[in-house]
């Protein structure tokens, strides 16, 4: 099974950066930055509001765990906002993510 992994970021670089090690450790397959979102939030007891980028990042759901974990120590943010969750997915994507657990040996051309 696959899974996708939403997690904003304070900007565009930083999302690159940090989505292009978890390529590079095989945790995540892909990363799709988005453009600047507004955020409206409630931290600490106090509304706030700023600019963040929104990514998506590709993996297999048996790696779900270990990508948020490893995501969760490279992000800037204290605590950011990760959310996992296992989908289903195209055979083509799924062989694809299966690649990551399995050694590369699914790898997509």
């Amino acid at each position: 099974m696959s899974a996708l992994i939403y997690c904003p970021f304070p900007d565009r670089e930083t999302a690159l950066a940090v989505g292009g090690q978890l390529v590079d450790e095989k945790l995540v397959a892909c990363i799709n930055v988005g453009g600047s979102i507004s955020a409206i939030f409630a931290w600490n007891a106090e509304k706030g509001e700023g600019e963040e980028v929104a990514a998506l990042l590709k993996t297999d759901a048996g790696l779900l765990d270990a990508a948020i974990e490893r995501l969760d120590c490279l992000h800037p943010y204290d605590t950011p906002a990760i959310l996992g969750w296992p989908c289903h997915a195209s055979a083509g994507t799924q062989e694809w993510l299966a690649g990551l657990s399995d050694g590369g040996k699914s790898d997509r051309s």
